[in-house]
């Protein structure tokens, strides 16, 4: 329960009078929206024992070397009146080291009788120990404890509650902080950084995420104009405001979000970048909500429902999704009303479960079953688009990857659709079981059958299974098995980024374009020669910036048989050029003692060697390639450098084969030698037996 009781304190001289006027208390264990309810709505003047300066405390007191005074926070049956050098220690000790510091004020530990104590055996109140307490400058309540207060205080920071409801109290600064990203400004909470503790979630560490999803918006932009997106995960609204104010007409922004603290946010960082609003809270009114598109030029929609339902209720040419962790729950919905060659990306927050921290979860979230490898970054992307694909196929839908990014803090999909049954039949083939070698990190899909193999370990390059004791293989899965990136798209998503100034997420580009081809940053350019003037994805004919208006087909339409072979044809060749699956880590194969070859050189060494090579952005030393392990471990043999060389000269060491023969070669010469080798064992042997007969005693040498 809350009490109240009445007290205003004025210093006149040396008395200090207490006098009753609405100050109220709270138990810890009280939420702050009773505070709120029993605190009055009009100003009073703040309590004595909040101040800003130490030296503002000591004049409440009027300290004077010749006469004695009493503490202004103290009565006087607990400290009596004493001269100024001793009551300066105690108000610095008693009171000012265990205050609570808040917005520049001080808010010291207070012993007056503002707060009645339980009454004791006899029945009497004293003011013990127990009497301290902390009056709270936002809301006037008063708490014992130093740990609560600041919890108290913090609670308050935490709701944006940060006005005092004191006369004398200066209106202190705005609870909200302005950030500043891609030319877009939003106000955000001082706790923006945790996402339990605030409904408006902001990241920093997500920018390079949020422009590569600019970047693939403007890529959808310049195909078709105008198109609708939704930011189903508003929070401050940082990424709709981005889309609206760079594409303006080419793009219809719905931001949403289901807690309105958030659509409050999302409506002022609108107002704050000159955007107009349209608000829309009302399912029964979203067949209405952009109906004229030449009035929506500069107006975003901000709308408050669970995304489930407006994914359900609406049709969108463009879908992200953001949730705080996994997106499964999501997905269904997403696919659901998306237009036919539209994109969908999510980003997935949740690392420890596709990561193979916590399998269990993986389990549970995408029905996979995992363990942590050399290339669980790339595992984890397959996670995603194999969920992605199953819900797309549910649907009637296929999928065709863009763009798969999995780095330290999230993993990113882009995929685009493809509407039918064909397509939906075409990507739900792609999901396949991964054989792993935990021996040698070997790995390759499982063949398209039905049919049970009585040993699906003949499928791995490597004989581990063969001269290793027990089983060696996992199977891990179900996962994508086809291409995570498309060049095309990835290309023009550079382009893109340079028209807009992206400087942070050029380089990221440019590595995703290289692993796409599976080339290295000396045979990068920026347009093959096939695809100067047009891009096919899926066998869709896609506008570039520098195609012409009148080449580009719609999917679905008729087309000529020369088209049809022409398509064809190209699909096998982009099929056949498609970059290898998964990747290997330098370091998780080196040899011990050996000094590896620089990560570039290494991957000349490669290349002169025939096989496709490339770096990889999910392991800053892993390398995509389709050569072998074998071969892999025994260039990397070849070219490395013993550890301490002494006399030898450098240069590359012999391989295992090339001994081999000289091996052979030497095999008489060792034939006769072998007799003298057992003397010398014997000899060794007779040597180690009269050590042991002068060490030990007759009976311990005849054991």
């Amino acid at each position: 329960k809350v009490k109240s009781n009445n007290l205003d304190v004025e210093v006149t001289g040396s008395e200090l009078e207490t006098e009753e006027k609405g100050t109220e208390e709270e138990s810890t264990r009280e939420s702050d929206s009773n505070i709120l309810d029993v605190s009055s709505e009009y100003p009073r003047e703040k309590h004595i024992s909040i101040q800003r300066h130490l030296a503002d405390l000591e004049k409440l007191a009027d300290l004077k070397e010749a006469e004695k005074k009493p503490c202004p926070l103290c009565p006087e049956e607990k400290f009596k009146a004493c001269y100024s050098h001793k009551l300066h220690r105690h108000l610095q000790n008693l009171h000012w080291k265990v205050s609570v510091e808040f917005e520049g004020y001080r808010m010291c530990i207070c012993h007056l009788p503002c707060r009645p104590v339980k009454p004791n055996l006899t029945g009497d109140q004293t003011f013990s120990k127990m009497g301290a307490h902390y009056h709270c400058i936002i809301c006037s309540a008063t708490i014992m404890r130093r740990t609560d207060m600041i919890g108290h205080i913090n609670r308050h920071v935490n709701k944006g509650e940060t006005e005092s409801r004191f006369i004398t109290v200066p209106a202190p600064k705005s609870s909200y902080e302005v950030l500043k990203e891609s030319a877009t400004d939003v106000q955000v909470l001082p706790n923006h950084s945790t996402p339990h503790k605030t409904d408006s979630y902001f990241n920093p560490k997500m920018k390079l995420n949020r422009q590569l999803i600019f970047c693939a918006l403007a890529v959808l932009a310049e195909e078709r104009k105008p198109i609708e997106c939704l930011d189903a995960f508003g929070a401050t609204g940082i990424m709709g405001l981005q889309w609206a104010k760079h594409l303006r007409s080419s793009v219809k922004v719905t931001i949403n979000d289901c807690n309105e603290n958030s659509v409050t946010m999302i409506q002022e960082n609108c107002h704050l970048n000159k955007m107009k609003v349209k608000l829309n809270t009302k399912e029964e009114d979203n067949d209405e909500a952009m109906g004229d598109g030449d009035q929506n030029t500069d107006t975003i929609e901000v709308t408050k429902m669970d995304a489930n339902v407006i994914m359900h209720l609406r049709s969108f040419d463009f879908i992200h999704l953001d949730p705080f962790g996994t997106s499964v729950n999501y997905l269904d919905s997403a696919f659901r009303n998306v237009r036919n060659l539209g994109i969908v990306s999510l980003t997935s927050t949740d690392i420890s479960s596709l990561y193979a921290k916590a399998q269990h979860i993986a389990l549970r979230h995408y029905g996979c079953n995992i363990v942590r490898t050399e290339y669980y970054k790339e595992l984890g992307a397959r996670i995603v688009i194999a969920a992605v694909t199953r819900a797309a196929a549910r649907c009637n839908k296929g999928i065709e990857v863009l763009l798969a990014v999995a780095l330290e803090h999230f993993v990113l999909v882009v995929v685009r659709v493809l509407r039918g049954p064909s397509p939906a039949d075409d990507s739900a083939k792609k999901i396949r079981y991964l054989i792993h070698c935990q021996w040698c990190e070997e790995r390759i899909f499982q063949k398209e059958s039905n049919m049970v193999e009585e040993n699906p370990y003949q499928q791995l390059p490597c004989d581990c299974h063969g001269s290793m004791p027990g089983k060696t293989a996992v199977v891990l899965g179900p996962l994508w098995s086809g291409a995570l990136f498309n060049t095309g798209f990835l290309r023009r998503m550079l382009f893109e980024a340079v028209q807009y100034g992206l400087d942070e997420v050029q380089p990221l580009l440019k590595t995703l374009v290289c692993e796409a081809e599976c080339t290295t940053l000396k045979h990068f350019s920026t347009h093959s020669p096939y695809d100067e003037n047009k891009q096919e994805e899926c066998g869709v004919y896609i506008k570039t910036p520098n195609t012409s208006a009148e080449s580009y087909l719609v999917h679905g339409k008729r087309k000529s048989e020369e088209v049809i072979r022409n398509a064809a044809k190209r699909q096998k060749s982009e099929n056949s050029a498609e970059h290898p699956a998964f990747y290997y880590n330098i370091h998780r194969h080196s040899i011990k003692g050996m000094n590896m070859p620089k990560l570039n050189k290494f991957l000349n060494y490669l290349s002169e060697a025939g096989y496709r090579v490339s770096r990889t952005h999910f392991d800053p030393m892993g390398v995509r390639t389709n050569a072998p392990l074998a071969q892999f471990k025994s260039i990397l043999m070849k070219y490395s450098t013993p550890t301490y060389t002494g006399g030898q000269a450098e240069g590359p060491v012999h391989l295992a084969e090339d001994l081999q023969a000289g091996e052979q070669a030497q095999a008489p010469a060792d034939g006769k030698a072998e007799d003298a080798e057992f003397l010398e064992e014997d000899d060794e042997s007779g040597v180690a037996a009269t050590m042991f007969t002068k060490d030990y005693p007759a009976h311990c040498a005849a054991d």
